[in-house]
């Protein structure tokens, strides 16, 4: 199959003379990749964004004043918005007050930054937030760095190269209790994504669909402290497979997936994108199940930074904490998908094919049997840190051995998962703030997890080495 070729449009005629083949030239291209760019920084300055903020303050105040949930409905739906917040701001300075929130306190502290980053679509958010310009506007001069592998990413913490990064959510649980690593405290500060992954398998298993028949198979993960190795063996001991000895689990760095599985060395994976969309476009592999399949919602990976940053340098990291809640704001409203996709190809960031990452962006994607899919919520970029998620971490890691003797789900949990500073930010963004506990429970392969019972949750399942 040509590299240029976009199952949508196959009957559109695609040019040799750019990198993604839509256009006739490269100068072409990198100006409808800049006209996107500046499509976004506009909708990004739009008074939808600047909205944020002030409805926050409006809905504040009157649920102040209106404190029972019925008795406002009723006064809102007797006077109308617009008239009950000219009754407000007869008595009380709302203008001021939104203008106060928009505010930024304490000088930076540092101001230029290197983050890492792993070249997949989780980390949209961290990348886009870069030619948009959302670190600039903080006052921060940040260099987004390519890495080769999750390894690095986690030696270049450690060693203070970064000052933040993309990380797999599970890495800063990890680190911080030195599993694999020195320990030394990490953060997680936001979730970068949540779902777009997925279990790619080779053409030559098109007929052999059943994960019960996979004894013996051979398969990639990214990395030992990942959500592919956590959701791969669930997924693998559901059907009766111990992932440990029926069948083969391998580190391969997400760049070399496809190569191994055109290659034979692997039978599958369960890899981020684009590289799942990528096997489907260079016909050598499909997609078996979306991960969202397995647990809709699921956590993948996060930004974060060593808990010694954020203590040395804390209104830098609120600086950056903006750029990035800015940034996953952007990301999470599909109208802006495919100019997103368009931003983030080009080789200084993800170096695909556009037609790949618009196909894992926008959610209608080809599945490489022969359909044409459309699942808007493949990938979706929900910033909360769930308190609950890094518990079920911690349980996968207890239940194959990775974590020795009595685990303290809960604390680790809000040691690790700044939950508390999320939400902090994001009210000061004005932006939506989910409500209720911090410990919300999960529906995983049609088993509930409630992070209140780990210990009983661990129990009940059968193929496990705790």
């Amino acid at each position: 199959m040509s590299r240029f070729f976009d199952p949508f449009n196959a009957d559109k005629p695609l040019h040799m003379g750019c990198s993604c083949g839509k256009h006739d030239t490269q100068e072409a291209h990198d100006a409808s990749t800049q006209s996107a760019i500046d499509t976004l920084k506009a909708r990004s300055e739009t008074a939808e964004f600047e909205a944020y903020s002030n409805e926050f303050i409006e809905a504040t105040l009157v649920k102040a004043l209106f404190p029972q949930d019925e008795v406002r409905r009723r006064f809102l739906r007797a006077v109308g918005k617009g008239t009950a917040m000219a009754a407000i701001s007869s008595v009380l300075p709302i203008a001021s007050m939104q203008a106060m929130a928009q505010e930024k306190g304490g000088s930076l502290e540092k101001k230029d930054l290197k983050i890492g980053f792993i070249p997949i679509t989780c980390a949209t958010p961290l990348i886009m937030a870069h030619p948009l310009g959302f670190y600039s506007k903080q006052g921060l001069n940040v260099q987004v760095l390519k890495t080769a592998g999750w390894a690095l990413i986690r030696d270049k913490m450690m060693n203070r190269e970064y000052d933040a990064t993309h990380f797999l959510s599970p890495m800063p649980l990890a680190i911080s209790q030195g599993l694999g690593s020195n320990a030394q405290p990490m953060n997680v500060a936001t979730i970068q994504n949540v779902n777009g992954q997925a279990i790619t398998m080779s053409l030559k298993h098109k007929n052999n669909r059943d994960p019960k028949n996979w004894k013996g198979f051979k398969f990639a993960i990214p990395f030992e402290y990942s959500m592919h190795n956590f959701l791969l063996r669930y997924y693998l001991a559901e059907a009766g497979l111990d992932p440990d000895r029926d069948v083969q689990l391998r580190v391969v760095p997400p760049a070399e997936m496809v190569a191994n599985l055109r290659a034979g060395n692997i039978d599958g994976f369960l890899g981020p994108d684009p590289f799942n969309q990528r096997a489907v476009f260079e016909e050598v592999g499909f997609i078996h199940v979306l991960t969202k399949d397995l647990w809709n919602g699921h956590p993948c990976c996060a930004f974060g930074t060593s808990t010694e940053f954020i203590q040395q340098n804390p209104n830098t990291f609120a600086a950056l904490y903006r750029a990035v809640l800015t940034s996953a704001a952007m990301a999470r409203q599909a109208k802006n998908r495919e100019l997103i996709a368009k931003v983030i190809s080009p080789q200084a960031y993800l170096n695909q094919p556009e037609a790949v990452v618009a196909q894992v962006l926008t959610g209608r994607f080809a599945d490489g049997l022969g359909n044409v899919m459309n699942v808007p919520d493949r990938a979706d970029f929900d910033p909360m840190p769930w308190q609950s998620m890094a518990v079920w971490m911690l349980t996968q890691m207890k239940r194959w051995g990775y974590i020795k003797g009595d685990v303290d789900y809960k604390q680790i949990a809000e040691k690790v998962f700044l939950l508390t500073d999320a939400k902090k930010y994001m009210k000061e963004l004005g932006q939506d703030v989910p409500t209720g506990s911090a410990y919300p429970k999960f529906n995983i392969m049609g088993k509930q997890f409630d992070a209140d019972k780990p210990q009983a949750y661990l129990n009940s399942f059968s193929i496990k080495r705790a």
